[in-house]
C-alpha cells in the first residue's frame, strides 16, 4: 500500500489532536480539588456518599500525615500522641481516647469522606477494629481525623470515634 502525504499528514494530526485533549485533562486535573466526584446515593444511617472518586494528581500529604497518626494510634503511642492535648481543656477526652484505643484496636482503614473547611480539613475514615482487646471478634465504624495547616505542616487538631 503506498502511503500519501496527506495519510502522513492526516495520521499526524489525529496523533497532535490526541496529544493535545490528553494534556488538556491533564491540566484540568491539576486544577480541581482532592474529590472528584461522590456518589449520590448515601449511607441512610452515617449520611455519607456510598463511594467517591479521589482525583489522581492531589497533595496527599494530609492524608499522609492522617495516616500516620492512625498507624501510630494503632501501635499503642496514643500516650505519647496526644501529649500535648492533656494541656488543655482535651484531657478527658485524650484518656478516653486512648483507653478506647486499646481495647478496641484498629486493623485496618480507608477514607470515604473528604471535607475542606479552611483551614481545616476533615477526612472520614471506615475502620474494622476489634470488639475486644482479646481480638476474637470485630466490627466496622466510622471516625475522623481533622487536620490544620497553620504556617506550617498539617497537624492533627481531633479524632473522633465511636467505639
Amino acid at each position: 500500500m503506498q502511503v500519501s502525504k496527506s495519510h502522513l499528514a492526516i495520521a499526524g494530526g489525529a496523533a497532535a489532536l490526541l496529544v493535545a485533549i490528553f494534556l488538556g485533562y491533564l491540566h484540568w486535573l491539576g486544577n480541581q480539588g482532592p474529590v472528584l466526584s461522590r456518589s449520590e446515593e448515601r449511607d441512610p444511617l452515617t449520611r455519607m456518599p456510598i463511594s467517591i472518586t479521589m482525583n489522581p494528581l492531589r497533595d496527599r500529604t494530609i492524608e499522609r500525615t492522617a495516616n500516620a497518626f492512625i498507624a501510630q494510634m494503632r501501635d499503642g503511642n496514643c500516650r505519647q500522641l496526644l501529649a500535648a492535648w492533656a494541656k488543655d481543656y482535651r484531657k478527658k477526652r485524650a484518656d478516653f481516647i486512648c483507653t478506647s484505643e486499646t481495647q478496641h484496636p484498629l486493623i485496618r482503614w480507608n477514607i470515604v469522606e473528604w471535607e475542606d473547611s479552611p483551614p481545616l480539613v476533615i477526612l472520614y475514615f471506615k475502620g474494622e477494629r476489634y470488639s475486644t482487646a482479646a481480638q476474637d471478634a470485630t466490627y466496622k465504624d466510622l471516625f475522623s481525623v481533622t487536620m490544620e495547616n497553620r504556617d506550617g505542616p498539617w497537624t492533627v487538631t481531633k479524632y473522633d470515634a465511636f467505639y
